[in-house]
């Protein structure tokens, strides 16, 4: 195996999903050389196919309190926004023990705070980039919708709106005269929600994704396509073998999302991440216009005016990195979009599944690894991969370049919690 020794950069970005490469931006900025490795495209992953939604007052956690009672029903159900294969459940069990532990009020609240801290700034750290690098005009301010069939629906999920509100979201509660005033496709199934006028989204997360690599290639960043397999450190920094070469940075910067775990194991570390298996649809030719993303709170599904079509996405099951996609949990997509815009023609839309890397505390993993000097995580943000990427890659610059705040405010991300 040939070893690379003609670029020896400062820093390696293992992964070119939009946390790589957000990651790779600010070390940029900062004046770090980088090299980014991964053995597909930039953002052809998990980052090419989200809701494109850019939800900074997102911090209220997946496990809320009393999801105990909710988890055997929802899991089970094989038609359910969230789903695990009988198959698959004595796997995923230490997992959802974790998820749990996580819904406990207290812990509620931590996490709320430390996703704040993250994602908080998300709107505007997204559009600054996005002017820097060519890409603003992918970032639409028409807000989204979060939509319930009535006023009781919607007060199961008051403790969420709460503490979303508590961090400063803007949520203006709308009846069914306004919501079909914003979107008139919607169906007068739909009598009650909240308008977030402040929540913006991207129009097309793989060209984002794209235009972002352009602008770091113009900057001097280099893109391997190779395979990592596995990772090694010497008194001089981080040697990386890949298929194709090996590769030597004195740092590096963990970003392989839903694959980051088998990465790490080798080295004696171990993280409880999960594939949450997500799926979309897109309608190319759905015959109904919307202005903003439209979201089936009660369904748990968003539907993103992508360029290039409708998308529908939300349905997930787990079942690891290996399982085929699944046609049928796909396909339920449709009946959920129809349900919600009666005129849309769900006649042969193009399925995507990809693998969204999540933890059990819906807090991803970012920073150094304890006792594996100049080794940084930044994975796992689940549902928040988009919208955390900036934070995460601004934080994570500043902490690899020594400033103490950014290193206390990544505190609760480290992977020493597990």
């Amino acid at each position: 195996m040939a070893n690379f020794q003609l670029h020896r950069p400062e820093a390696i970005v293992i992964g070119a999903g939009i946390v790589g490469l957000c990651t790779a931006y600010f070390l940029v900025e900062a004046g770090m050389p980088v090299t980014i490795i991964d053995p597909s495209e930039p953002g052809a992953e998990c980052s090419s196919g989200n809701a494109g939604s850019l939800a900074s007052g997102a911090v209220a956690p997946l496990a809320m309190p009393g999801v105990l009672k909710q988890a055997p029903s929802m899991l089970l159900d094989p038609t359910g926004p969230l789903y695990v294969p009988t198959g698959y459940l004595l796997q995923v069990a230490p997992w959802m023990a974790r998820f749990v532990a996580a819904s406990r009020q207290t812990r509620v609240a931590e996490i709320a705070q430390a996703l704040h801290a993250l994602i908080g700034n998300a709107v505007a750290d997204h559009k600054n980039m996005a002017s820097r690098t060519g890409c603003r005009d992918l970032i639409s301010d028409t807000g989204q919708l979060h939509l319930y069939p009535d006023q009781r629906s919607l007060e199961k999920d008051n403790a969420a709106w709460a503490l979303k509100r508590q961090y400063g979201l803007i949520a203006e509660h709308i009846g069914g005269a306004e919501i079909r005033s914003l979107e008139p496709a919607v169906s007068s199934d739909y009598q009650a929600g909240y308008h977030l006028p402040d929540q913006p989204w991207v129009k097309e997360p793989k060209l984002y994704a794209s235009r972002i690599a352009d602008h770091l290639k113009s900057r001097g960043v280099r893109f391997i396509r190779d395979h990592v397999q596995s990772l090694s450190r010497d008194v001089t920094g981080w040697s990386i073998r890949g298929r194709a070469a090996d590769y030597f940075a004195t740092q590096v910067v963990l970003a392989a999302g839903a694959w980051s775990a088998q990465l790490l194991r080798p080295l004696g570390i171990k993280v409880p991440l999960e594939s949450q298996r997500g799926y979309h649809l897109r309608f190319a030719g759905g015959g109904v216009d919307l202005r903003r993303i439209v979201v089936l709170a009660d369904r748990k599904v968003f539907i993103t005016p992508m360029q290039n079509g409708l998308r529908v996405a939300g349905t997930v099951e787990f079942g690891g990195l290996k399982r085929p996609p699944s046609t049928v949990r796909a396909g339920l997509l449709a009946g959920h979009a129809k349900a919600g815009l009666p005129d849309l023609n769900i006649s042969s839309p193009a399925e995507w599944m990809g693998h969204r890397p999540c933890l059990p505390d819906s807090l991803p993993v970012i920073g150094e690894v304890p006792h594996q000097k100049n080794l940084w995580c930044a994975f796992g943000h689940g549902h928040l991969g988009l919208t955390g990427s900036a934070g995460t890659g601004r934080l994570l610059a500043q902490a690899m370049s020594g400033v103490a705040s950014a290193q206390r405010t990544l505190s609760p991300f480290s992977i020493s919690r597990f």
